[in-house]
């Protein structure tokens, strides 16, 4: 994906209206899903919390990573 102004634009402002609505303090995974809807709400395609896998010597552990 290329990042351009109009897109980084976008994102910045679905940041500032979820933290301008909600304020400070809350859980993460609450500002994450109101973050996800106004992402949607603006045609930003997300994911939430996708499974990074983790190799040791060669063999995928469940190490239970995921990406916000």
């Amino acid at each position: 994906m290329i990042f351009n102004k109009d897109f980084t634009h976008k994102m910045l402002a679905c940041l500032y209206t979820v933290h301008s609505e909600l304020g400070p303090g809350l859980l993460e995974s609450t500002y994450e899903v109101c973050l996800e809807y106004e992402f949607r709400k603006n045609n930003i395609k997300v994911e939430r919390q996708v499974i990074l896998p983790v190799y040791y010597k060669g063999v995928q552990i469940e190490a239970g990573y995921r990406i916000d």
